[in-house]
């Protein structure tokens, strides 16, 4: 091996000095990039620690498998969601507010949003957690823009109204201008209220 390759095979990699909540949230950012670009079978832990910026100890040391990564990337985004629902709650104006939640997560973590509603669906490991996660959020749009009814025609409508949202935002967020986020919002509500409308 000649001096220059031993050299640069010792040089460590350089990583700032982050607080343990601040690392852990960075490479969590990082690896939905990694797993969102490759999936999860072609996307391994060296892709990751790349990704992040870090060494794969440093990776171990917050992370002991790649599952436990992936899980954390979709759990980390789905409290996102969570937070800021509760938020909207909150607030007098509630047009548009599932639109309002998912843009302002899907704009904050895009490979991470993308992550959650379009790839883990199709990964083995995650299949059945992301299904889980999409009844429970099925469950939580019926509460407030209906149908509530327990026939199979208002399930299907449950269904079929969060599928056309969740896919709304994710168009946008390819697609669309930032600084045209607010029309989005309007638009998939007036859609939301359309399909309703046309469905009742």
């Amino acid at each position: 091996m000649s001096t220059s390759v031993y050299i640069l095979n010792c040089i460590p990699v350089q990583t700032k000095l982050l607080p343990r909540a601040e690392r852990r949230a960075s490479i969590i950012r990082g690896a939905a990039e990694a797993f969102a670009r490759s999936g999860f079978a072609n996307t391994s832990m060296e892709d990751v620690a790349a990704a992040c910026g870090v060494t794969r100890l440093i990776l171990y040391r917050h992370f002991a498998t790649k599952e436990d990564l992936y899980r954390a990337v979709l759990r980390g985004v789905l409290e996102r969601i969570g937070q800021e629902l509760r938020s909207g709650l909150a607030a007098t104006q509630r047009r548009g507010l599932g639109a309002r939640v998912l843009l302002t997560v899907a704009r904050e973590e895009p490979a991470a949003f993308t992550l959650l509603w379009r790839h883990a669906a199709r990964e083995p490991q995650f299949a059945e957690y992301a299904r889980e996660l999409r009844s429970s959020s099925v469950k939580i749009l019926r509460q407030f823009v209906g149908p509530d009814g327990a026939d199979i025609m208002d399930a299907w409508m449950g269904e079929a109204l969060f599928a056309w949202l969740v896919e709304a935002i994710l168009t946008w967020l390819e697609l669309g201008d930032p600084d045209l986020d607010d029309q989005c919002i309007e638009r998939t509500a007036d859609g939301l209220s359309a399909l309703l409308s046309a469905w009742s």
